[in-house]
């Protein structure tokens, strides 16, 4: 089984001012996906249909009062809406190209402590993979137990650690639009190099020097997560999906360029 990660930078206009989908990549990636033909999850990140959401009604964020309760519920409501919607069209175009994916919304199963997940119903995943279908989640916002904010933004690279781990993948791809780990932010060095291998003895020193509108932590926060899957004892494969073929090639079992966690 493996479990790849879509980015929503791959997939969506991520630095837009609303909701916008990149349907040439959509319409590629999926095409490149039906070349697996075995277990596999989809998880997409929910990119400028998640992010402008979570950050205008800063879901996560400690709550101050009634007023501000107010306004984060409606804040969540807008943020469920809009990454279900952008769901909906990613399940949409894998079907079309022949992939059983069925959209399984994260917020109805799982639920956060301290913006980490401590509850998930994996029977249920693993029941629609038994059954044939491609469970396709994403990240979500749902209902946390600290009582201080209630709510939380849960990530697409969090949800690929826990399923990874929970139901002991083989291999666990992600692609964004960058080949995988630098030296430095390559969108803004061009002296930034590519680390082919990544482990928890590697010397990051620029890995958060990056420009973060991503409010779930950009490469960073991927780093830390796939650093966390490595330890469990399971490699992962960051690399470019903004380059035609590599996903095909990736979930093939083919030499690809890109970053190995180990």
């Amino acid at each position: 089984m493996i479990i790849i990660k879509i980015g929503g930078s791959a997939l969506t206009v991520k630095d837009a001012d609303k909701p916008t989908l990149d349907e040439d990549n959509l319409e590629r990636i999926a095409g490149e996906l039906s070349a697996y033909n075995d277990d596999m999850i989809i998880v997409h990140g929910a990119g400028s249909y998640g992010h402008i959401y979570a950050k205008k009604y800063g879901i996560g964020d400690v709550i101050s009062n009634v007023n501000d309760h107010l306004y984060k519920l409606e804040g969540v409501c807008r943020t469920q809406a809009s990454v279900q919607l952008l769901n909906y069209m990613v399940c949409e175009k894998l079907q079309e190209k022949g992939i059983p994916a069925i959209g399984m919304k994260p917020s109805a199963y799982m639920t956060t402590n301290n913006k980490r997940i401590d509850m998930c119903d994996t029977g249920l995943i693993r029941k629609y993979l038994d059954n044939g279908f491609v469970p396709v989640l994403y990240g979500d916002a749902v209902l946390d137990n600290n009582d201080y904010m209630k709510y939380a933004i849960i990530s697409g690279d969090q949800i690929i650690t826990y399923l990874a781990e929970d139901l002991h993948a083989d291999r666990v791809i992600l692609s964004s639009d960058v080949d995988g780990i630098y030296t430095d932010n390559p969108k803004t060095n061009p002296d930034a190099e590519l680390l082919e291998v990544v482990t928890r003895d590697t010397d990051l020193k620029t890995t958060e020097n990056e420009n973060q509108a991503d409010v779930t932590g950009g490469m960073y926060g991927k780093i830390r997560e796939l650093l966390d899957l490595a330890d469990y004892g399971i490699e992962s494969l960051i690399i470019n999906a903004d380059k035609p073929g590599n996903i095909r090639l990736a979930v093939s079992g083919q030499k690809v360029k890109g970053t190995l966690i180990k």
